[in-house]
């Protein structure tokens, strides 16, 4: 699943894969800006940070389990996805888009225009 999600992620239009704190955890970004943060915990779990509506994420994590407050993220910002299973991959797909959708939208004209 880790490699799908990342596959996903550099389709999307400007995405980068970045190692910024060594060789794992994966930052997707887009223009510098992280949307999506792929990592494994001590038990060899895969989890997924990805920023979020506030409100939505806590839906989301009233709705699942597998959604948690961002780990070692702003928790009102962030939700962490532990890939357990318990979410179809496209539940993870469309929170992906809506992490990204969020980056993009801080992102200046000029900056936008250059991924285009």
């Amino acid at each position: 699943m880790k490699n799908k999600i990342i596959e996903y992620c550099l389709k999307k239009k400007g995405a980068t894969k970045d190692y910024p704190f060594g060789a794992d955890p994966v930052a997707m970004k887009i223009a510098g800006k992280m949307f999506a943060l792929i990592f494994e915990d001590k038990a060899d779990n895969v989890r997924l940070n990805l920023k979020c509506d506030p409100i939505i994420a806590e839906n989301l994590r009233e709705q699942h389990e597998a959604v948690q407050p961002g780990y070692h993220m702003n928790k009102k910002h962030w939700n962490t996805i532990v890939l357990d299973g318990s979410l179809s991959e496209q539940d993870i797909f469309v929170m992906i888009d809506h992490s990204y959708d969020l980056v993009v939208k801080t992102l200046s004209k000029s900056l936008l225009e250059s991924i285009s």
